[in-house]
């Protein structure tokens, strides 16, 4: 019984916006508003590791994680690949840690 509640919490909030969506045709203002929506969630996860420490703000001279992010958001913004961007950041935050 409790996996199939959980089963069904789970799957519900995923499934019934699909079929309610989908059976309906959004304004133009909807789907921007829309597109905009994994941008402010990637920027809140990001932003609570890098900014918060223990529930609390993390002072910046001793934040490793924000000076690593300079390095990391300058690659991802000029080079504009994944995989470059994660590399940045690994080393960046390896050496910072290595020598501070």
């Amino acid at each position: 019984m409790i996996i199939l509640g959980t089963s069904l919490v789970t799957f519900l909030p995923r499934v019934l916006p699909l079929l309610i969506l989908n059976r309906l045709q959004l304004p133009d203002w909807g789907i921007r508003w829309l597109n905009y929506v994994p941008i402010a969630v990637m920027a809140a996860l990001v932003g609570q590791e890098l900014f918060l420490e223990d529930g609390s703000l993390a002072p910046f001279p001793a934040n490793l994680e924000v000076i690593a992010a300079i390095p990391t958001f300058l690659m991802a913004i000029l080079s504009r690949s994944l995989l470059g961007t994660v590399l940045v950041g690994i080393v960046s935050i390896m050496v910072l840690r290595m020598f501070v």
